[in-house]
């Protein structure tokens, strides 16, 4: 019987059980813990290959029957559920139908059930490649349609936040009709989002109506006032109507302290950004809330101390964000 090297099998159908795969220029390895392929079966399209009619593929097996709508090969997935596997990842009616092995089940042997191609499977190769799920960035500012491009090439397919467009000040999408032209412009793209509108009020009433009008949650930023008061009206809100508030702390410090605003949270839960410490929050000890169980804390690249570009580029970053002047030495 031929056998192959494992360098050979790899490069022709991807990593197997015990291979070990470095992760992008880290040091991290991710070791393959199952392999789904048969050997000699393995699905491959191409001239020669296995898939091909009354092999790899069904003769007449339609859609109707259960015939997969796409088939990505020899794929190396990674994912919390799952675990470390090499298998082929089949696709129907737009979602994820199973993880196997994929093929003909009356000329392969272990083919799932779930998996059977034929004739109009569309078929990709993944041999070499990871599939994890989709990322989600819960800080966007959506100042340019082109960062969807981005997202969607980087792997990120979940994208929540704010702005209308080339502005920097919060990430909010206040007013009812704002909300509705971003979400009818959201259409165009496969992407998940979610649109933040602004929890900037001591008094409840125009936060219900952001929620209504089909924000995903709200953003409390300090441009617009990082109250005690203000904090603790906009999450009775989101306990009562069951959404995710978002915080930016005040950096001035002007109406209290890092104690105050945790007075004000009282144990409730909160999504608090830039609690590195070097701006965008209480200075300088806005990082204390990272160890406290209920806040989520974030961070931005802007806004990491100790970093090589913190001094160069931190005071840029807090007059376009903040909508300062370099020129107006109280902003300064």
């Amino acid at each position: 019987m031929a056998r192959m090297t494992r360098k050979d099998y790899a490069q022709m159908y991807g990593p197997t059980t015990g291979d070990a795969v470095r992760l992008g220029d880290t040091s991290l390895l991710a070791e393959v813990e199952h392999d789904h392929a048969v050997p000699g079966d393995e699905c491959l399209h191409g001239g020669g290959k296995t898939l091909r009619d009354g092999l790899g593929l069904t003769p007449g097996f339609n859609s109707a029957m259960g015939a997969l709508d796409m088939l990505l090969c020899n794929a190396l997935v990674i994912d919390p559920v799952v675990g470390i596997v090499k298998g082929d990842i089949g696709i129907k009616d737009g979602r994820i139908v199973g993880i196997g092995k994929a093929g003909n089940p009356a000329t392969m042997d272990g083919v799932d059930a779930n998996l059977v191609c034929g004739a109009a499977t569309t078929v990709r190769d993944a041999e070499g490649l990871i599939a994890t799920a989709g990322g989600i960035d819960i800080h966007v500012h959506f100042d340019s349609a082109q960062l969807c491009e981005h997202a969607i090439s980087s792997g990120i397919t979940t994208m929540i936040g704010g702005s209308l467009g080339p502005i920097t000040v919060g990430i909010d999408c206040g007013g009812a009709w704002n909300v509705g032209k971003m979400l009818q412009a959201a259409e165009q793209w496969p992407i998940n989002f979610g649109f933040l509108g602004r929890g900037n009020s001591s008094k409840a009433g125009s936060l219900y109506d952001q929620i209504e009008g089909g924000c995903i949650g709200l953003k409390i930023h300090e441009d617009w006032g990082a109250m005690p008061a203000v904090i603790d009206t906009c999450l009775s809100v989101a306990d009562e109507m069951d959404f995710q508030v978002q915080l930016h702390t005040d950096t001035l410090n002007e109406s209290g302290f890092v104690e105050d605003t945790l007075a004000a949270i009282n144990g409730r839960t909160i999504h608090m950004y830039h609690t590195e410490g070097a701006g965008g929050g209480h200075a300088p000890d806005i990082i204390r809330v990272a160890g406290e169980r209920n806040c989520l804390p974030s961070s931005t690249n802007p806004t990491n101390p100790y970093t090589v570009n913190t001094f160069d580029e931190h005071l840029d970053m807090t007059m376009v964000c903040h909508h300062l002047s370099p020129s107006i030495p109280e902003d300064v």
